[in-house]
C-alpha cells in the first residue's frame, strides 16, 4: 500500500501543508504558514485531536439532547473537522460553514472531501458578510473558529457583529467562539464584556495555565440567552486529556473586571502570538 505523503500549495492566504498522520491510516493535520488550523480522521470523524475543537464539541453536545440534529452555522471552515463531527454524532442536522480562503476550500474538497451525505453547504465568503446576509433566528448553534494566520480578524470582535450574531440564532440558541489569549488578557476580557452586552449567559472554557497567565493559549467563549449548562460541560472538560475549568458567574464577572465593549470603530485583531505558541515545526 502507498504511504501518504504531505500536499504543500499555495492557497489564498498562505502556504497549506496537508500532513498525514503516522499513527492513523487517513488523518491529516492541516497548517496554513506552519499555524495548525484542523485535523481530521476521515475514517473516525468524532475523533478530535485538537483540544480546543474538543471544547467546542462539548458545547455543541450540550446544546440539545443527544442524537437531535441541529442547525449549525460555522464561520470558519478549515477542513471541516467540526462539522464532520456534528454530521456524526447528530445525523439530519443541516450546517452551513463559511470560508474565506477559496484555494483551501479547493484543497479540501480535492484531498479531504465531505461525503454528499453530511448535509453540510459550504460557502465561499467573508464570515462577517456571510452572517450578516443570514435570516434572522435560523440557527440552533453558531460556532465562530475564524482565524487570518494566527489571529481573529478585527471585524468578528464587535458588538455590531455579536448583535448579528445574536440575531441570527433562534430562542435558546447558543453562541461558541475559539479565542486565543494571553496575560493580561486583554483581548479575552475585552471580549468577554463585549457578549456581555448582548447575551445574558456567559461562560469561559480554557486550561488552569491558560487562565493564570502561565501561557498563551486557546478560550472558548459561550453565549446565549438562556441557561448555560456549566455543570455538564465542566464535567465533559475535566474529563479530556488536557482537563479545563469552566468559568461563569460572579468569578467570570471579576475576570472581566472594567474591560471595555468593542465597537467596530475601535476593533483590533487579536494579539499576535509568542513565537511557538501554535506553529508546527
Amino acid at each position: 500500500m502507498n504511504e501518504p505523503i504531505p500536499v504543500i500549495r499555495a492557497v489564498d492566504r498562505g502556504t497549506a501543508r496537508l500532513l498525514p498522520d503516522v499513527d492513523r491510516e487517513r488523518a491529516w493535520l492541516l497548517t496554513v504558514d506552519g499555524a495548525p488550523q484542523s485535523y481530521v480522521d476521515l475514517d473516525e470523524p468524532t475523533h478530535l485531536e485538537f483540544e480546543y475543537v474538543r471544547r467546542l464539541a462539548h458545547v455543541v453536545d450540550c446544546a440539545a439532547a443527544a442524537g437531535e440534529p441541529l442547525t449549525v452555522l460555522h464561520l470558519g471552515g478549515g477542513a471541516f473537522t467540526l462539522p464532520r463531527y456534528v454530521a456524526a454524532t447528530r445525523p439530519g442536522s443541516s450546517q452551513q460553514v463559511v470560508e474565506a480562503d477559496a484555494g483551501l476550500l479547493a484543497l479540501v474538497a480535492e484531498l479531504l472531501p465531505i461525503p454528499k451525505s453530511a448535509g453540510i453547504t459550504v460557502h465561499g465568503a467573508d464570515a462577517r458578510h456571510r452572517l450578516e446576509a443570514a435570516p434572522a433566528r435560523s440557527a440552533d448553534v453558531l460556532i465562530a473558529d475564524v482565524f487570518g494566520g494566527s489571529r481573529i480578524p478585527a471585524h468578528i470582535t464587535s458588538v455590531e457583529y455579536a448583535r448579528e450574531a445574536e440575531r441570527v440564532l433562534r430562542t435558546g440558541g447558543v453562541y461558541a467562539a475559539n479565542l486565543a489569549d494571553g496575560a493580561p488578557f486583554d483581548f479575552l476580557r475585552s471580549q468577554l464584556a463585549t457578549f456581555a452586552e448582548v447575551f445574558e449567559e456567559l461562560a469561559l472554557i480554557a486550561e488552569p495555565a491558560v487562565l493564570r497567565g502561565r501561557r498563551f493559549g486557546n478560550a472558548v467563549l459561550v453565549a446565549s440567552h438562556t441557561p448555560i449548562d456549566t455543570a455538564a460541560l465542566a464535567r465533559r472538560t475535566a474529563s479530556d486529556v488536557f482537563p479545563a475549568r469552566v468559568q461563569h458567574g460572579p468569578s467570570l464577572r471579576r475576570f472581566i473586571g472594567d474591560a471595555a465593549v468593542v465597537r467596530d470603530t475601535g476593533a483590533v485583531p487579536s494579539p499576535r502570538p509568542p513565537d511557538g505558541a501554535f506553529s508546527i515545526g
